[in-house]
C-alpha cells in the first residue's frame, strides 16, 4: 500500500527551510504532495500558479514529491486523496502551539491521517518567507535562504511591485 503524506503551507516564496523539510518526508513516505494551500485571510504575494511552479523547480530532483493547490479543508484534501499522513514543519515553540490545535482539528474532521511534525535544521530556525519577502524587497542577499535558480524571480516580483508604486 502506497503512504501519501501531504505538506501543506503558503509557500510565499518557498525557502531552504520548506526545501528540507520536503526531502525528508520523500524518505518516509512513497508519494508526498507539496499543497499550496490557498487561505482567504492571507493576501500572498505570489500567486498560487507562480507558488506551484516554484516548488515544482526545486523539486524537481525528488521523483516522489507531486505539487498541487488547494482551496478548502486540509482534512478534505487529505481524505480525497487517502492521505497517511499530513506533515508540518516547526521552527520554534511558537510554532508549535497553532500546529498542535490544527493537528487536533484535522484528526477530529480526518482520523484517518496522523500529523507528523519535522523539526526544521538550526541552520534554517530563523528563516521564514515573510522574512525572505522583506529582504528581497529591500534589495537583501537572498543566499542561503531560497534556492538559487528563485532569486531572479523573486527580486523581480519585488521591482515590479516597487516600479508600479513610483508611477503614482
Amino acid at each position: 500500500m502506497m503512504r501519501t503524506a501531504i505538506c501543506p503551507g503558503s509557500f510565499d516564496p518557498v525557502t531552504y527551510g520548506h526545501l528540507d523539510i520536503f526531502k525528508r518526508a520523500s524518505k518516509l513516505f512513497d508519494r508526498v504532495i507539496v499543497l499550496v494551500s490557498i487561505n482567504p485571510d492571507k493576501h500572498p504575494c505570489f500567486t498560487p500558479e507562480e507558488r506551484m511552479e516554484m516548488i515544482r523547480e526545486v523539486t524537481a530532483e525528488i521523483p516522489n514529491i507531486e505539487v498541487d493547490c488547494y482551496a478548502g479543508l486540509l482534512s478534505s484534501y487529505a481524505q480525497q486523496h487517502e492521505a497517511a499522513a499530513i506533515v508540518k514543519g516547526l521552527r520554534a515553540m511558537s510554532d508549535f502551539e497553532y500546529e498542535f490545535q490544527m493537528a487536533l482539528t484535522n484528526k477530529k474532521l480526518y482520523p484517518y491521517a496522523e500529523t507528523v511534525f519535522l523539526t526544521t535544521s538550526m541552520y534554517n530556525m530563523y528563516l521564514s518567507s515573510s522574512l525572505v519577502r522583506q529582504i528581497a524587497m529591500l534589495g537583501g542577499d537572498l543566499s542561503g535562504l531560497v534556492p538559487r535558480c528563485l532569486h531572479e524571480r523573486v527580486y523581480r516580483k519585488f521591482r515590479r511591485e516597487e516600479d508600479a508604486g513610483d508611477e503614482h
